[in-house]
Order: structure tokens, then sequence, then C-alpha cells
């Protein structure tokens, strides 16, 4: 890890979702912050209010305090400025406790005081990130079937009362009419697909599987993971490390971290970039 001098100016960012939600844990981890170092606070009211600050954040250390998303946003964000390999980035998590495992996983502190002061005290450790051929960024994992997670749909519509109209419709839409018979929403089925690893075919056409993940470890390589599909006794996940992973076959969705699930795609392929991006942890 690398030392992290506690007199940075800090530009501390504060998600519209954090102040909504938990406005006491902010104004706590706002406090601690601004006690020990010199803090400009942003208070931006959508995405590109929040892009716009961290753009001119200056010399300022950016302090994201928010959940999941808005740590993954910002990771986004300055990998597209190419500016995130000389960044040292800190959070503070505030948010629905769903939507805060991505930043304890990491290590970083979920309570606001213990937080706020590993990023004045904390040193900078160096994480690996995938990247793929769209120029998307992974921090946590990727999931194909994209199965939906409950509290992990970005919503990206800038105004409370257009939220309001689009839960609105949505729940009027989703009610039967009188009489009509509803049938279940079936889940994803198998899939058939082709996984290379570091140009080694790990599974191939042939054999249906039931989920890929993959995850950026440690030291340039990914964590992959093959479930095929059981037939009688349950089959024994297939599992590989390496730096360039290819997924094709068949259309296919997948969800990156806690984003929106993206695709149809056809091929997609994932490099590890290795401490690619650094976080501020307890020291």
């Amino acid at each position: 890890m690398t030392e992290v001098a506690t007199s940075d100016q800090l530009l501390v960012v504060i998600d519209p979702v954090a102040r909504r939600t938990d406005g006491e844990s902010v104004r706590i981890a706002k406090d601690v912050l601004s006690a020990g170092a010199t803090t400009k606070v942003c208070l931006p009211d959508g995405p590109e209010e929040f892009a716009r600050a961290l753009s001119r954040r200056g010399s300022r250390r950016p302090v994201v305090i928010g959940d999941d998303r808005a740590l993954l946003r910002t990771v986004a964000l300055l990998h597209r400025q190419r500016e995130l390999a000389g960044c040292a980035l800190s959070v503070v998590p505030v948010g629905a406790a769903g939507v805060l495992s991505l930043a304890r996983s990491l290590g970083v502190p979920t309570g606001a005081v213990a937080a706020a002061r590993a990023v004045l005290e904390g040193a900078e450790r160096r994480l690996d990130l995938l990247v793929d051929d769209s120029d998307g960024v992974v921090v946590g994992a990727v999931r194909i079937p994209a199965i939906r997670e409950v509290g992990v749909e970005v919503d990206a519509s800038p105004h409370p009362w257009l939220r309001t109209c689009q839960s609105l419709v949505r729940t009027l839409a989703a009610r039967p009419t009188r009489g009509a018979r509803v049938a279940p929403v079936p889940g994803p089925g198998p899939s058939r697909l082709r996984v290379e690893v570091d140009g080694v075919t790990l599974v191939d056409l042939d054999q249906p599987v039931e989920a890929v993940t993959l995850t950026p470890g440690e030291a340039g390589g990914a964590r992959v993971e093959v479930r095929p599909v059981s037939v009688g006794a349950e089959a024994s996940p297939l599992c590989a490390v390496g730096r360039r992973v290819t997924v094709s076959g068949a259309d296919f969705r997948y969800r990156a971290d806690a984003g929106v699930v993206s695709g149809p795609v056809r091929r997609r392929t994932w490099v590890v970039r290795e401490g690619a991006w650094g976080l501020t942890l307890p020291g």
C-alpha cells in the first residue's frame, strides 16, 4: 500500500441518492472529513453534474459519499477520462444495505465515521480492473446470464416526479385484467457458450452451461467459474485464472457489477488491467 497524505485537499462529491437515503450519515461523514482536511463539497443533482464535478477537481483527491452504484459510476467516469491510473479514489459508503456489498468486499468500512477516518488516515491500494472490448469496466464481477437482482437496477431518471410517473405506469401495466390468467415468467435457461481463457477453451458449445462468472483477482489474473448443466448428480464447476477471457456463442446478456443488463451480444472479451485503479483503505 501507498500512504496517503492527510493534508491533501479533498473534493467531496455527495451522491443525491445518499442524501435522500441517509442524510444523517452524509452529514456525519462530511463533518469528519472537513475537520481533518481542506474540503470542497459538491452536491450534484444528476449524472451530468456528477461527471462535471469530477472533471473539474484539479489537484483535489476525489471522495465519493454514496453507495456501490456511485462508486462504480466514478470508476467508469475516470476510466473514460483516462485519469483512473493516476487517481487515488476514496469512498464513504452511504445507502441501503443491499447496495453496499461491493464497498464492503473491497475492504472499505461501512460506518460513516470509520470510513471517513480511513479517507484521512488510510493508504492507497492498487486494484485490478476488467475492461471489455466496448471499453466497459468491471470492479466486482460479470455474471452470465444476467439474472435480475433486487435493488441493483440503476435509476437514471433525474426528476422525482418522472420517477413517480414511471412507477405508476409500471404498476398499471403489471396489473392483470379481470379474469385474465397470469403466466409465470420463466427464468433463464441453459446457454451454449464457448469460454476461452488466455486462448484455451474452458468449455465449448457442445456443453450447455447454467452460469459463467468472471471476477478480477490479484496479480493480474481474472477468476473464471463455469457451472455446467447438471444431469443427475450435480456437476462440478470448471475454474480457471487468466488475463484474457472471451465468451462467445448464441446471443447472451450479462450484468457487470451492479449495473444494468448489457446485450444481447454474440461475443465479448474482457482483459485484466493490473493495478489499474487505486482505492484508499484503512492502513
